[in-house]
């Protein structure tokens, strides 16, 4: 196993070079021989938590993998009594996914840190780095297992998943050595926390397309998915009239039309919808559709604009529907409230982005993130980092430059020997932790 000594070698964008280069090392670690999958409890999985320990501890870290995996590092304060602050981001992955997705914002927590220790920096607070064993739900169609025990919300009852091979979520932790009753343990204090910031690469085009390095992160976008049927008459095409038809297909045209319009007309709540998923079940090219079933999948910046645009879409089908003799049924699958990030943290996150001489560009994000989790007990942040390749991420084509990870290596590292933790206020409530308004369900993923 390569050291981080060895692979921090004395050049410019050193702290990027080396998140780069552990990165394409992690990457060499698949359960597929011709990309990179590295999927909840595998021996890839697990092989890669050992290379994160191992390099926390080089690193000047406390280290241990938890009872779901998650790999934790604490950089202690010289003040015992101290609170924590929270870094990191997951290391699993989709099916040949892209190297730098969650990654980075392991592997730049460690790097400064490293960096922090070899310079005899101290912090007031403890700093927490946390690699979250999941969050894509790939293998058992579970988000957030890692998060989610963090925040003392994992569900026991997701223990009897079964994976694609019929094994169960229970089966692969006890032969992975997890001990099960120590998974309430892994809840934090919320008491405890001063908050959770993480860095991640951005997965989309905007910032490459504004020509900045790095963005601020205003809100992670809320989800309302859907999976809906319509139900027409499979006729013959060559000889039923056009105005008799009971055309599924082109009912549905009509609706993605719509909520490609709908969402266009709301970008300033980064609104979005998406049909990625269609099917005309039975289909034949002399056929008219009797059926077709497709998704929708709809996220905005905040919870009124995503709902509005719902309604919208909801009584477009009905019009439609009436109007063409279809009929329909609606499912909704997953709800996922947005977390907007909090303005004292983006502050303090906005003038180490200034310091750096980054102009600040705040941006919500639409793919879903572990500060969603995290934001049920404490105040979160995020700071994206450039995706080359147009933005392409989940992918092998996913990249990140060693510039790019530098500058916002060095931002995290300003920004948390500047941080001023959020004044307390006289407790209004009970400190038992409550459920957020809207839970993501499990099934929700990015």
């Amino acid at each position: 196993m390569t050291t981080l000594k060895q692979l921090n070698t004395p050049q410019q964008n050193a702290l990027g070079a080396t998140i780069v280069a552990w990165a394409e090392q992690l990457g060499t670690l698949s359960e597929d021989q011709h990309g990179l999958t590295c999927t909840y409890m595998t021996a890839t999985h697990r092989a890669t938590a050992i290379h994160l320990a191992q390099w926390m501890r080089e690193a000047g870290m406390h280290a241990h993998i938890d009872a779901v995996g998650n790999v934790v590092g604490r950089f202690l304060s010289t003040d015992p009594q101290a609170r924590t602050l929270i870094t990191g981001s997951h290391y699993d992955t989709v099916r040949n996914g892209g190297k730098y997705d969650g990654r980075q914002g392991i592997l730049t927590a460690i790097a400064v840190v490293k960096h922090m220790n070899d310079k005899g920096i101290s912090l007031p607070f403890h700093l927490e780095v946390i690699a979250f064993a999941e969050e894509e739900g790939v293998r058992f169609k579970s988000t957030f297992l890692g998060s989610s025990a963090v925040i003392g919300q994992f569900d026991p009852e997701l223990l009897e998943l079964k994976d694609r091979d019929g094994i169960l979520l229970r089966d692969v932790l006890a032969e992975a050595g997890q001990d099960l009753s120590s998974i309430d343990a892994i809840a934090r204090d919320p008491s405890d926390l001063l908050g959770y910031v993480e860095v991640h690469i951005e997965q989309g085009p905007v910032l490459l397309d504004k020509g900045l390095p790095v963005g601020i992160v205003s809100s992670i976008a809320g989800s309302r998915r859907f999976q809906v049927e319509f139900k027409g008459v499979a006729s013959h095409a060559g000889t039923t009239p056009m105005a008799l038809r009971k055309d599924a297909a082109t009912a549905a045209a009509e609706i993605l039309l719509y909520v490609e319009q709908r969402c266009a007309q709301d970008q300033e709540s980064s609104l979005v919808g998406t049909a990625g998923q269609l099917h005309v079940p039975n289909g034949s090219v002399n056929v008219i559709p009797g059926a077709c079933h497709f998704s929708l999948d709809i996220r905005a910046a905040n919870n009124a604009a995503r709902d509005a645009a719902v309604a919208d879409i909801m009584a477009k089908i009905e019009t439609v529907c009436q109007l063409r003799h279809i009929e329909y049924t609606v499912e909704q699958v997953a709800e996922a409230g947005c977390a907007p990030c909090a303005p004292w943290l983006m502050a303090q996150l906005s003038s180490a982005v200034e310091r750096a001489g980054v102009a600040p560009f705040q941006l919500a994000s639409g793919a879903g993130h572990d500060a969603m989790l995290m934001s049920r007990v404490t105040d979160v942040a995020m700071l994206f980092t450039r995706c080359g390749n147009g933005g392409i991420s989940h992918n092998p084509l996913e990249t990140l430059s060693p510039q790019d990870a530098d500058i916002a290596a060095r931002i995290l590292l300003d920004f948390l020997r500047h941080f001023k933790p959020k004044p307390a206020r006289p407790a209004t409530r009970s400190a038992k932790l409550s459920s957020p308004a809207e839970p993501a369900t499990q099934e929700y993923t990015e």
